[in-house]
């Protein structure tokens, strides 16, 4: 049904993935924020292009036209506007939903998380972008995935390919979105569709396919300034130069080996305005599969320096640049990662369970645990008033719970605490 009931272990497997993202965005210094589920549909209503089919639109008994949000990023930049703020570094982790048809064994839902990390406000050129790319390498990094590539391209440099290649601005977005399906099919799919769908000549296409199907690093950017056309067209220039500076924080940050200038990237969403971004894995998740898992992208963002004016009375520019992580393509990863290994995933992040071995010693277990829970231990107990040792032992078992700390008449008279390792049954007296 593109939504899904997570069970426990699932659920906290999730909570953990988003946990690590929120610890990479605050390491950053970002501030959390949230934005309502539903906008006014005129908030969302174009701005995403093609994409704009997928909104999920709704009336209210006063006959109010609204819609669920699509993304994070027109809401945020709708906050901007309203509360006229011009200089924001954010993040925000919650649900978005698309009309669309779900593919569940890829990652693809009605109903899904975004992890967002944006940076507004008026800065010199391209520091804020090279951080997002470093928070990009730092999460897909930290969780192990794997090995990954991250693109870059400017949807600048592609204006003035298209420019130089006699293509219409009017037809700039509609052959953006064609030239980005690249990376699923080949390129005689793709020039057939710019020729036969968005009208196109033959030897328009054909041009096109010169520049987009290069990728390269900084050597790549360098050879593009020297290109004889593209030189001469203003907006490919300035995006040249700005890939050229970004590639150089990047090799301070210690990333630009993981990152790719790929012409090929459009990304098709219509707000991009600047530099835009694209992380994908290179090798399969486990051991038991041949080729990558089709997942698609896992990460993606770009500069977006037009989005908030659209909302502004006066129409005041905020420049913008964020990234979104694709938590739940991610989190698909990880669930078959778990299914390929037959690990245990633990439902609770519960430390010890306090355990009694006697009768009539509810009071000394509730004592005990209110005691943990005051010192900021995470504890447990059975809420039964005489349970069996060994049920207790074996809830720890089942729920991945590592200790025990036990209390009997002895361990009363004695003034101790029997601490028990579930894994090894270990004791040690305290």
């Amino acid at each position: 049904q593109g939504t899904r009931d997570l069970p426990p272990a699932r659920a906290a497997l999730r909570a953990r993935l988003l946990a690590a993202v929120v610890r990479c965005f605050q390491r950053h210094g970002a501030a959390p924020m949230d934005t309502p589920a539903l906008e006014l549909r005129e908030t969302l209503l174009g701005k995403y292009g093609a994409e704009g089919r997928l909104l999920y639109e709704l009336q209210d008994q006063g006959g109010e036209r609204l819609a669920l949000r699509y993304d994070l990023t027109v809401p945020f930049a709708r906050y901007l506007a309203m509360n006229k703020i011009t200089h924001m570094k954010r993040y925000h982790v919650a649900k978005v939903y698309r009309r669309d048809n779900p593919a569940t064994s890829r990652g693809r839902y009605r109903e899904f998380y975004q992890c967002d990390f944006d940076i507004a406000g008026q800065f010199d050129p391209m520091i804020p972008d090279a951080e997002c790319l470093k928070i990009v390498h730092e999460v897909l990094s930290d969780l192990q995935l794997g090995d990954f590539l991250i693109k870059v391209n400017d949807r600048r440099i592609l204006s003035g390919i298209f420019a130089v290649c006699d293509i219409p601005e009017s037809k700039f977005l509609p052959t953006c979105s064609t030239v980005d399906k690249l990376d699923k099919i080949p390129w005689e799919e793709v020039r057939s569709e710019m020729v036969g769908e968005r009208g196109l000549s033959p030897e328009a296409a054909d041009r096109i396919g010169e520049y987009v199907l290069l990728h390269g690093g900084l050597d790549l950017v360098e050879q593009l300034l020297q290109d004889h056309k593209l030189s001469q067209n203003k907006l490919a220039k300035e995006g040249l130069g700005d890939l050229k500076l970004l590639f150089e924080y990047l090799t301070l940050f210690g990333i630009a080996e993981k990152i790719s200038f790929d012409l090929s990237l459009a990304r098709g969403l219509d707000y991009y305005t600047g530099v835009i971004f694209e992380a994908i894995l290179l090798q399969p998740e486990n051991d038991h599969v041949e080729e990558p898992i089709g997942i698609g992208s896992v990460a993606g963002g770009g500069r977006y320096d037009g989005l908030v004016g659209m909302f502004d009375p006066k129409g005041r520019k905020v420049p913008c640049v964020g990234v979104s992580i694709g938590i739940e393509r991610i989190f698909s990863i990880l669930e078959q990662r778990v299914e390929a290994s037959g690990q245990k995933v633990r439902p609770t992040e519960t430390q010890v369970l306090v355990a009694t071995p006697q009768k009539d010693l509810l009071a000394v277990r509730l004592k005990l645990i209110s005691e943990l829970w005051d010192a900021g231990i995470k504890a447990e107990m059975l809420y039964k008033k005489n349970p069996k040792l060994l049920k207790q032992l074996q809830y720890c078992e089942d729920t991945g719970i590592p200790l025990a700390a036990i209390v009997g008449e002895q361990e009363l008279a004695d003034g101790v605490v029997k601490l028990r390792d579930v894994a090894t049954r270990e004791e040690v007296r305290m």
